[in-house]
């Protein structure tokens, strides 16, 4: 029986292990290096969320968890201290945008409008559970933060990982299926 040369019997693809590597290292720079202040304290917006929810519609929910787990935890260590709450949200993005990966069909080109908006209204529901539940939840019983604090900040996260994942994500997403050949448009010359 043959098998796929990007996968192993027991484990992850080689391919999904490289994207790992490369996807958490861009979310890490975008993070560290192009946040954009909100003017709520403790809260930017994140670049590296785009990135995050290309690479997780491409190589899957596992790719989408490590890629948010670590290039978040790189993040914060170069900080002083992970914020293990954040850290986790963002795994759990990551890996709810990879549950998408079947139905978008990027790597056969097919990305059609209406895959595009659910695309984005998964998103927006990725990050409502990531950064209105699970940040805000883990920041009162990890650290004792105070409620009307860490809710605020978890919404103006929602809020800004919706818009730059819903411009820049897209416009990756986009661009990804359009370089990829759309199932069945090679035909054979006689």
């Amino acid at each position: 029986m043959a098998q796929n040369s990007n996968s192993h019997k027991n484990g992850l693809a080689v391919r999904t292990v490289v994207a790992i590597g490369i996807g958490a290292a861009l979310f890490f720079v975008l993070m560290r290096f192009l946040p954009i202040p909100t003017g709520i304290p403790d809260t930017t917006i994140n670049l590296g969320s785009a990135i995050l929810a290309l690479f997780a519609a491409i190589f899957g929910p596992i790719a989408g968890l490590f890629i948010g787990l670590i290039g978040h935890s790189l993040n914060d260590l170069t900080w002083g201290s992970v914020w293990w709450s954040w850290v986790i949200a963002d795994g759990a993005f990551g890996f709810l945008l990879g549950l998408i990966k079947k139905r978008l069909d990027l790597e056969n080109g097919n990305l059609t409008r209406r895959k595009l908006i659910y695309f984005n209204v998964w998103q927006a529901v990725a990050g409502l559970i990531a950064w209105v539940v699970i940040a805000p939840l883990g920041d009162i019983f990890i650290y004792s933060e105070p409620a009307n604090k860490v809710f605020v900040q978890g919404i103006v996260a929602w809020i800004t990982t919706f818009i730059a994942v819903a411009v820049v994500g897209s416009i990756l997403v986009v661009a990804y299926a359009k370089s990829r050949t759309q199932s069945g448009s090679l035909t054979k010359e006689d």
